[in-house]
């Protein structure tokens, strides 16, 4: 896609894709010291304030090293739509653009990335809450068929388990009077995209999400837990139905032992990386993927962005505002 900015008619976004604990922060803090870049974040759980271990949150240090962006932008207690994050996000990106420097939008979260790349039209329909209180006080399996019966294509696209993203479909579905299938419309963005991924063999990401799950239970996983609950959070809000969190709160409830709840953490976690690999797929010529197992995949990655960057003369003029 071709894009115009003020200053050499190139607009670029590097998006910077693949599961959980592939290495997706590392690479995205190299490229963006390297290439003038600010990293915009695709993650939807990194949008709370107060839930960073959990999350694989960046920390203050490595957020020291180049500028982030919708990071802790809302409490546990709040809601940001998908069609909130998308004006939040074009606005950042565009931002960063007219500065002359490159967005890198770093993220697992497969709905949130193709929304910026592909330009869905989202329905801005608010949450309701009385509305929301009525679905969750019904069986999954009603909620489930009231979304066939109101809006098949949603109901076949979301993952029946994620009762969530079936409530918002029926939210925005009878708010609007019309299928959320239909609202979803695309008009992709008039920028330069580059789209990177990042994948590995399946048993070698599993153990990097176990090593991941036992690296944050040793480093407080649970004190951040116990610290939300004591400030009075309720578990059932969206925020804490995030991987570890609904775990470990059940585990707090004595619904589970801390071994049960860690092993539960652990499969949970494993299923989502097959699931974030359904919205992005190897064969999808769209994408550039890099196998992380390879020595020298960094350095790979490194050399594409830089020479997508040079043969439009972008790099040139970043290296010459530095």
């Amino acid at each position: 896609m071709s894009g115009k900015s003020d200053k050499n008619g190139f607009r670029p976004i590097v998006v910077l894709i693949g599961p959980t604990a592939i290495g997706k922060t590392a690479i995205s803090l190299r490229l963006a010291t390297r290439f003038g870049g600010e990293i915009v974040s695709a993650d939807s759980r990194l949008f709370y304030l107060g839930l960073n271990i959990g999350t694989a949150k960046p920390s203050d240090a490595e957020r020291s090293l180049v500028p982030h962006h919708l990071i802790d932008i809302c409490k546990p207690d709040e809601t940001i739509t998908l069609g909130e994050y998308k004006r939040l996000a074009m606005a950042v990106i565009r931002d960063i653009q007219t500065r002359g420097r490159v967005p890198f939008l770093v993220g697992g979260t497969g709905q949130y990335i193709r929304a910026i790349v592909e330009g869905w039209d989202i329905p801005e329909v608010p949450p309701q809450k009385r509305f929301r209180e009525i679905l969750g006080n019904m069986d999954d399996q009603e909620v489930l068929r009231w979304l066939r019966f109101l809006d098949p294509k949603s109901a076949r696209r979301i993952d029946p388990r994620n009762i969530r993203r079936v409530i918002r479909a029926l939210e925005v579905t009878v708010y609007t009077g019309r299928p959320m299938s239909n609202l979803q419309q695309k008009n992709p963005p008039d920028d330069d995209i580059l789209n990177i991924g990042l994948t590995c063999d399946r048993e070698i990401l599993y153990a990097r999400i176990d090593e991941r799950v036992e690296r944050m239970i040793v480093t407080g996983f649970l004190d951040e837990v116990m610290e939300l609950r004591q400030k009075g959070y309720d578990r059932y809000l969206p925020a804490m139905s995030g991987l570890g969190y609904r775990q470990l709160w059940a585990y707090l409830d004595d619904e589970l032992t801390l071994d049960q709840a860690v092993e539960r953490i652990r499969f949970e976690t494993h299923r989502f990386a097959r699931q974030q690999y359904t919205w992005f797929r190897i064969e999808d010529e769209d994408i550039e993927w890099f196998d992380v197992q390879q020595p020298d995949w960094k350095d790979a990655v490194e050399v594409r962005v830089g020479d997508w960057l040079e043969d439009t003369g972008y790099l040139s003029m970043i290296l010459a505002g530095k």
